[in-house]
């Protein structure tokens, strides 16, 4: 590659661009780790993307109908960072550049969105960015059907390298958007064909413009260097109807010593083959140096779009007092105020019908009176809905005939449809959730770890949560599922007992700013526990007794969900020979444990016998029943200890010894009795 010939072809925007490619060089030999390369080859396609196209304001980068700009290839994060310091954000400055991978800079090795407000979504992990990317698109679909086109109306923009499209989550990403004709979103996929192992053809052989086609893209290939190619390509994937895939050929680690090969993947630190490359773009020799004016026409860059935010805020204004209070709080995350109010009547309903539903059934009743007055909510399945019971009357399909719709048919794409979700609740403005069979959150943790690390409240429905299932057998059967889920850090996993506790975690689950949820539901069906209404959100405080000991206190027996009305049957077992005992449901161990000492010490007192009740495996559940003050409990556990079986339910309780007498015979024995 002639670097010259590219300087002297197009010389403003070679300086524009080599800006990026020195920060980009600078930063990774001063935190001495780092990927130099990618930015350094994609560096004027970014140019060209911010320069004359992406639609954001760098002094407003919270506006939401900004242009998304989503680095799916994150191990090349210094690409974002310099795009940021150099528009002139003011949370990503020269200082954060050159603190770049160090403790407590925003500029982490990988983007993380709650860093700072220009970073859209966390990436790092290949292919996350570009599943993501089709949530923003469905969230912008739907809220300019919502909203209209005057005050919602942008473009989702993506770089993702070969590695985002090795894995098996992009082809889900990719067959959902061209389904769903999302025409809003563009992907630069950076075809460098070199990966760490070396050239891409080591490992694979895919036509990848020819799979975008296949799954509906409109698709083009370029020259990724050449900025009049890089401009048309963009405009002419503005104006399809259908998302779009642009092939943009490149040099990783253009014009270095590495250049298109798998080192210049890497950190690119040699001093003297940096000086090299810097001395090749025509870059001032010292580090982090940019000069004045290329700064100046880079900070211009970012107040480009200084004039349509402003339009936008006049759009916005002269929008009803109603209308403008409604969009700032769905893209606030808050509930309205009459969902406490329908959960509490709802509630007072099941206590007094007592029926025998299973959770999934309960969830759908729950969703039932929630659609209606949150029509934020944006529901969907991996192929189970009927399983699930997800869909809600009225919802409406969401498809390219049916913006409005509220309901998307995932297919079989669990990884995919929980990284959309999650590009959804990144994007603001609307509140997904989406169901599949517990035991496939195999399937979606990637994307549910990354809901947790991001802080986004995407809301991940989960039925058939035990051997309770049945028929189906241990391939189906979740038993090591809720231990891994209540595992990961900054998630509520929340397994209720009857459609009561049901309604309450629903109300927590879309009440939650920065936490996302696991709902853990039954196949079978459970009777109501709850008999007795309270206005109180029982739940919010994750335990709570539900039947306390007659007589002395000589046991608590602690369950989660359908194990719950197996304790309430051993309680009566054991309070019929003496033996008081108290029941404690436990619908979200996170929610108990952010209780202060006081509380969950009055819930669960030192003293009497403990027994947990679960259908799963004891993992995590030793800290209940040992104790937390220094004073073990004599305690046991009655569930599971290997993989399930195919048979029955009813019996599959009895072969593995989760029963009422079982539990009852674990505290007589802890007793001594």
């Amino acid at each position: 590659m002639d670097i010259q010939a590219l300087r002297d072809a197009h010389p403003e925007h070679w300086n524009k661009a080599a800006a990026i490619r020195a920060l980009t060089l600078d930063a990774v030999a001063a935190a001495n780790s780092g990927h130099s390369g990618m930015p350094i080859g994609m560096a004027d396609v970014a140019t060209v993307l911010y320069e004359k196209h992406l639609k954001f304001d760098a002094a407003h980068p919270t506006w939401p109908d900004r242009d998304r700009f989503i680095l799916s290839a994150g191990h090349g994060s210094m690409l974002l960072y310099a795009l940021l310091y150099l528009t002139g954000d003011a949370q990503i400055t020269l200082d954060e550049v050159k603190s770049f991978r160090q403790w407590g800079a925003r500029t982490a090795g990988h983007p993380e969105n709650f860093l700072a407000d220009g970073i859209e979504t966390t990436t790092g992990p290949l292919g996350q960015g570009i599943a993501n990317s089709v949530g923003f698109a469905i969230a912008e679909e739907v809220l300019r059907a919502r909203f209209s086109s005057k005050l919602m109306d942008h473009f989702t923009y993506v770089i993702a390298g070969d590695g985002c499209l090795m894995e098996g989550v992009s082809q889900e990403a990719i067959a959902l958007a061209g389904r769903q004709k999302l025409r809003k979103l563009i992907v630069f996929w950076d075809d460098n064909n070199i990966t760490i192992d070396g050239n891409v053809t080591l490992s694979d052989r895919t036509d990848q413009m020819q799979r975008f086609r296949a799954s509906g893209w409109h698709v083009q290939q370029i020259d990724g260097h050449d900025p009049v190619e890089i401009d048309a390509a963009i405009t002419a994937a503005q104006q399809t109807n259908r998302p779009s895939m642009i092939a943009c050929k490149t040099h990783i680690a253009l014009g270095h010593a590495a250049q298109d090969t798998s080192k210049g993947h890497g950190a690119l630190t040699d001093p003297e083959q940096l000086a090299a490359a810097k001395a090749a773009y025509g870059c001032p020799a010292g580090a982090f140096e940019i000069p004045a004016d290329v700064k100046a026409a880079w900070e211009a860059i970012g107040t480009r779009g200084a004039a349509e935010r402003q339009a936008w805020d006049t759009r916005f204004a002269a929008a009803s007092e109603g209308r403008q209070r409604e969009f700032n709080r769905v893209f606030a995350g808050e509930t309205p105020k009459r969902l406490s109010a329908t959960i509490k009547a709802l509630k007072k309903q099941v206590s007094e019908d007592q029926p025998k539903v299973a959770t999934r059934k309960a969830s759908e009743m729950a969703l039932e009176v929630i659609n209606p007055i949150m029509p934020e909510t944006v529901g969907g399945s991996a192929d189970l809905t009927g399983s699930n019971n997800t869909l809600t009357k009225d919802l409406g399909t969401f498809d390219e005939t049916n913006r409005k719709g509220r309901y998307v048919y995932y297919g079989i794409r669990e990884h995919g449809m929980a990284s959309a979700m999650n590009g959804m609740a990144l994007h603001g403005g609307v509140r997904p959730y989406g169901g599949t069979f517990m035991c496939f959150t195999d399937y979606a943790r990637p994307a549910m770890r990354l809901a947790a690390l991001m802080k986004v409240p995407t809301v991940f429905v989960m039925t058939h949560d035990s051997i309770g299932l049945g028929e189906d057998g241990p391939t189906h059967q979740p038993v090591e599922h809720l231990a891994i889920s209540r595992a990961t850090p900054n998630t509520m996993v929340f397994r209720p007992a009857d459609a009561v506790e049901t309604a309450e975690a629903w109300e927590l689950a879309l009440s939650a700013q920065s936490t996302p949820s696991v709902m853990a539901l039954t196949r079978q069906g459970l009777p109501t526990v709850r008999t007795e209404h309270k206005t109180k959100n029982l739940s919010a405080q994750g335990a709570y007794v539900l039947a306390e000991a007659e007589g002395k206190r000589q046991a608590i027996l602690m369950a989660t969900g359908s194990e719950v009305s197996i304790a309430l049957a051993a309680r009566e077992l054991l309070q019929a020979e003496g033996i008081g005992t108290r029941v404690v449901s436990m619908p979200c161990w996170e929610l108990f444990e952010q209780q202060d000492d006081a509380t969950r010490r009055k819930i669960l007192p030192p003293g009497p016998v403990r027994v947990a009740i679960e259908a799963g495996v004891q993992m995590g559940w030793d800290r209940w029943l040992t104790g937390e003050n220094g004073r073990p409990n004599k305690a046991a556990f009655v569930g599971m200890t290997g993989f399930g079986a195919s048979a029955p339910a009813g019996e599959l309780y009895e072969k593995f010894g989760i029963t009422a007498t079982a539990a009852k015979d674990a505290v007589k024995s802890l007793l001594g009795v």
